[in-house]
């Protein structure tokens, strides 16, 4: 498979607070990769720098060997990158059908042959959104809300998907949920995704590679199955003690 992403020697935080040190990893196209760590370790503030929310100190980011550091936020959604933040930012003022028409792009030649995310695409992967297409974001469950920020990221037709934390504070039904429609997205699709998650096993099944960040630093990277055979070393890299 070729290569979709390269981070090389990347440094970044907030304002002058250095919080990612030389990071420096690779992701092949059509692959999902999970990133662990402990709260804190700097897991969302690299995925906000792929996104171009934080400042760069130093290294390069390449999506499919194009420069990406160098562009601003807008101009790396147009190039390619979705990206779902903790805090989802879907617009509450705007029904669930406005959401998604308000973002959607067509596909560009550049993105290969899957076929174009739409919002009736959408609908079909979360029939709940198609049940409440009319509805407004500040009436949507925090699980809807979600499943609507994921749809929202896929009508961009991205290249990549950054997914920060999906599953947080959801309740198991639409964890399962959320769970089926990302394997769908990425292992039947095949649409790369990064994914940071505090259930690494959950995460861990439906990737194929994994990057265990610490204190901003990779600490361990392999293939994501490896990690998740060996739960010892997992808890020791996450610093978890087993029940």
């Amino acid at each position: 498979m070729s290569e979709l992403l390269r981070v090389e020697n990347l440094s970044a935080g907030y304002d002058e607070a250095v919080v990612l040190n030389d990071i420096s990893l690779t992701l092949a196209e059509g692959e999902t990769l999970a990133l662990l760590g402990r709260n804190g370790t700097g897991k969302t503030t690299l995925m906000d720098t792929l996104a171009g929310a934080t400042r760069q100190h130093g290294g390069q980011i390449f999506l499919a060997g194009k420069p990406l550091h160098t562009l601003a936020s807008f101009q790396r959604a147009e190039a390619g990158i979705g990206w779902v933040p903790q805090e989802r930012c879907i617009f509450k003022s705007l029904t669930v059908h406005e959401n998604l028409t308000a973002v959607a792009q067509a596909v560009r030649a550049d993105r290969g042959a899957h076929a174009a995310w739409t919002p009736e695409r959408v609908y079909e992967l979360f029939p709940r959104l198609a049940e409440r297409k009319t509805n407004l974001g500040t009436q949507l469950s925090g699980g809807e809300q979600q499943m609507l920020a994921v749809g929202r990221a896929l009508v961009l037709n991205p290249r990549l998907l950054l997914l920060d934390e999906p599953l947080e504070g959801l309740a198991p039904i639409i964890v399962q949920e959320l769970l089926r429609a990302i394997a769908r997205i990425t292992r039947e699709e095949g649409l790369s995704a990064i994914i940071v998650e505090q259930h690494p096993q959950a995460i861990l099944a439906i990737s194929h590679q994994a990057v265990v960040l610490d204190q901003g630093r990779v600490v361990h990277q392999g293939p994501a199955q490896t990690l998740a055979s060996q739960p010892q070393l997992l808890d020791q890299l996450l610093g978890v003690a087993r029940a």
